[in-house]
């Protein structure tokens, strides 16, 4: 009797996981974003029913008539996992700001774009999803992957929607699937998402493949060193006087790639995060904060230990040659070898005066760590080579 009891539990859990696998499909994210954030329209209060309404912004499709309430829109219960950078625990995004997030994956031999919004209030009209401009174009071949269909139905419609103010909805647009070769395409006609023209880079080549669980060895960089203690003034380090900034060289040299190009290794005892960058003048600025962080998906956070060879917390002169492409590393609390996005947040620096000052943060959210391991050939050591 209890061999058939624990046989019938078994079954019966079998069955729960077979059913619960059905209602969630295997999903591949191919992309996502945090997207544009967008002021909260202002809430009006409703005194028969009780409730905060918000009328929401207009998307110019007045000729449009047909309006629907969306019915049995599915709650995204995750999302603060997935974009930690705009929790529902901060204030100041719940209140004043909405992200427009968005996700790209593959499920059941479709394409589908989730689209985020979490209500600022407990009815929202004038909503605006997709029409038939709705398309996703692969930028190598210009092929063209149609919208098929909306989930809840809303295609072609405004439409309004009611749930609790906070609730994070999940608005699903499928497309046909995308090639395996698929590396970039250009999403358009979501007005309200801000996706009308967007280029995307497509993940498909890192997800649904056995990931690599072995850590890296540690990278070889050149080292920079110190050329001069003090560019022309022999005075103690003055943030607001460039003279007396320090002056490096021999800086790790690459072949070309765009400002901020990536690529991360994973050892056991560190991250090592390299960082790209076009050398415009014979001696450039650069600057590292130490509150310079990593942030996993959950919000852990991994601090920055050392810039190899370099300062932290002084802005400096990089003297080399106008035309070089360099690169920084950058050392990092570890992070677990099995973790898949990591988000990298450089905050805002202390104002200061120089020709072209820039003080401004960056927030670079949910990189892949694959795409950025495989990176790490680019930035392999190449030697300036000068044609006279």
């Amino acid at each position: 009797m209890r061999s058939f009891i624990i046989t019938l539990i078994t079954l019966l859990t079998l069955v729960s996981a077979v059913a619960r696998a059905q209602q969630n499909p295997p999903q591949r994210v191919l992309a996502k974003s945090t997207g544009v954030m967008v002021p909260c329209p202002q809430v009006e209060y409703d005194k028969k029913t009780k409730k905060e309404t918000v009328t929401w912004h207009g998307t110019n499709n007045a000729w449009i008539k047909d309006f629907v309430w969306a019915k049995n829109v599915p709650v995204e219960e995750n999302f603060d996992i997935m974009f930690p950078e705009v929790s529902s625990e901060n204030p100041f995004w719940s209140n004043t700001m909405i992200p427009m997030s968005w996700m790209l994956t593959e499920e059941n031999d479709e394409t589908v774009l989730h689209c985020y919004f979490r209500m600022p209030a407990d009815e929202v009209t004038n909503l605006w999803l997709t029409s038939e401009e709705t398309c996703i174009v692969d930028s190598e071949t210009g092929v063209q992957y149609r919208i098929r269909r909306t989930e809840p139905d809303t295609y072609r419609k405004h439409f309004g929607v009611r749930a609790p103010k906070g609730t994070v909805l999940d608005f699903k647009i499928f497309f046909p699937p995308l090639p395996e070769t698929t590396n970039e395409v250009t999403i358009f006609g979501i007005p309200n998402w801000y996706l009308v023209g967007n280029k995307v880079t497509v993940r498909n080549r890192f997800y649904g493949k056995a990931r690599s669980l072995a850590y890296d060895q540690k990278p070889q960089f050149h080292q920079p060193r110190l050329l001069q203690e003090h560019l022309s003034k022999d005075s103690p380090y003055n943030l607001q006087d460039w003279n007396t900034w320090k002056v490096y060289t021999d800086a790790h040299l690459i072949k070309p790639a765009a400002d901020n190009t990536m690529a991360i290794w994973l050892t056991p005892e560190a991250t090592y995060l390299a960082m790209a960058a076009e050398q415009n003048w014979t001696n450039e600025y650069f600057g590292f904060e130490s509150n310079t962080l990593l942030v996993g998906p959950t919000g852990h956070q991994y601090r920055l230990r050392e810039v190899e060879g370099l300062p932290i917390g002084e802005t400096f002169f990089m003297n080399g040659n106008a035309g070089d492409y360099i690169a920084f590393l950058m050392v990092f609390d570890p992070l677990p070898v099995d973790l898949q996005t990591v988000s990298y947040i450089a905050p805002e620096g202390e104002p200061f005066n120089a020709w072209g000052a820039n003080w401004s943060g960056t927030v670079l959210p949910n990189l892949s760590i694959d795409l950025l391991r495989a990176n790490q050939p680019l930035f392999d050591y190449h030697p300036r080579i000068v044609v006279k």
